[in-house]
């Protein structure tokens, strides 16, 4: 009793000094100790409903901008995108996992996913963006449909919302002609029954992934894979998890002792953190089809370089060259650091952890995840628990963008998601 006490009075203390602590932050509470509490409130003050294409749909407005978090729209391509709407069904998705049904997320869901279903072009992919005046943009670089991110996740966000919108019939039989569409183009566009490797100065690549070279990518398309082939068991799927796969390992550079550790490239001779979920896509496959080529692969990264960005600071890219047997850098970019940036180092993380059951890993995802909280480069907390906000990022050693839009914000949700119930 005495103990319980003494202990309740110690937590006091500690949540007293957070407090304090939050007062001195421009209101932001870093909590690294603490699970943080996962809001919602931001997220939904970004959500609207509105009527498209004869559909009452779900949006997300993309920009938010500080002090007042006021809507902004981007000139060249509009208020609402593919890309964050996708990305808030695979959150909300994942809060339903976490936390059970929720009638307000479904709802969300729904909307959101008729979203994604009336941006799908007559050639099967998607466009990515709407103008003000809810046209559809069709001929910016980020708009225009074809095989490319907001495409790629498009076919993420519609397997996830498959099986948590199967009371509307309708509604998934669209979703399965929606996919069966994206897919046939995918089977189409990919090449991968002439796995050939080409040289980019000295740095060996594959030629079968999306854009050629990216792997960034086709670790999103192993994503939406894994979930279409859990749901379809489809051959052809598989052997494009297993092309992409391949793909993605002969980006890997360096090892343990030799630069960059093991990371693996995005594009090209370019590294960069956003979307970079190539371990974590990997230790999905190779943990699914019981394949260890796929999770030894992973596990360099994550066990190498990882450690590495924490210990020497975190980068927004950087490019390689190779002399010889050795790389080296060209250039990198410091900033702008961003939590797209952070999250599929979290991910890949925890999903090793839940692979080895090694602490290590587990500590790695929370010192990862603690960089929200304060431990950065600019010492400051970027997600703030009694409101939801998260901020844009830091754009230099103690300068942070206190703009809060919907990227951020969701995958801000995507790490305290996935780290719920390990966090402590």
């Amino acid at each position: 009793m005495l103990f319980t006490i003494k202990k309740n009075f110690l937590l006091l203390i500690i949540v007293a000094i957070a407090i304090i602590s939050c007062n001195a932050n421009d209101g932001m509470l870093p909590t690294p100790t603490l699970k943080t509490v996962i809001n919602l409130n931001h997220f939904n003050y970004l959500y609207e409903d509105i009527s498209f294409q004869g559909k009452e749909v779900g949006i997300v407005h993309i920009y938010s901008e500080y002090p007042t978090y006021e809507y902004a729209i981007e000139p060249n391509e509009g208020f609402t995108c593919v890309d964050d709407i996708a990305r808030a069904i695979v959150m909300l998705s994942k809060h339903i996992e976490v936390f059970g049904t929720n009638e307000n997320i479904i709802n969300q869901i729904l909307k959101l996913t008729e979203f994604v279903l009336q941006m799908q072009n007559e050639n099967g992919y998607f466009n990515n963006f709407i103008w003000s005046d809810l046209s559809i943009n069709t001929s910016y670089k980020t708009s225009i449909a074809e095989l490319n991110w907001w495409s790629l996740r498009a076919l993420w966000a519609l397997e996830y919302a498959y099986p948590l919108v199967k009371s509307d019939a309708e509604l998934t039989s669209r979703i399965g002609l929606a996919v069966d569409r994206v897919l046939t183009n995918i089977k189409r566009d990919l090449p991968i029954d002439n796995l050939q490797t080409e040289y980019l100065g000295n740095l060996e690549l594959p030629t079968w992934l999306p854009q050629k070279y990216a792997s960034d990518q086709a670790a999103l398309l192993i994503l939406g894979l894994l979930k279409n082939y859990q749901r379809t068991n489809d051959a052809v799927v598989k052997n494009l998890i297993d092309a992409m796969a391949k793909g993605i390992i002969i980006t890997q550079k360096g090892d343990e002792y030799n630069y960059p550790y093991g990371a693996f490239m995005s594009w090209e001779n370019l590294w960069h953190a956003w979307g970079n979920t190539q371990s974590y896509a990997l230790l999905k496959a190779g943990r699914k089809f019981d394949n260890i080529e796929y999770i030894e692969s992973a596990l360099k990264e994550i066990d190498n370089f990882y450690p590495k960005i924490l210990r020497n600071g975190y980068a927004e890219a950087f490019w390689l060259t190779k002399d010889g047997e050795n790389y080296s850098e060209i250039k990198r970019n410091k900033f702008p650091q961003i939590t797209y940036g952070l999250r599929p180092m979290v991910w890949a993380s925890l999903e090793a952890y839940q692979y080895s059951n090694n602490t290590k890993h587990l500590d790695l995802a929370k010192n990862l995840k603690s960089w929200l909280s304060g431990n950065n480069e600019a010492n400051k907390a970027i997600y703030n628990p009694s409101t939801g906000i998260c901020f844009d990022g830091i754009v230099g050693p103690a300068e942070v963008n206190r703009n809060s839009g919907a990227e951020s914000t969701i995958e801000g949700l995507l790490i305290l998601l996935e780290m719920e119930g390990f966090d402590y």
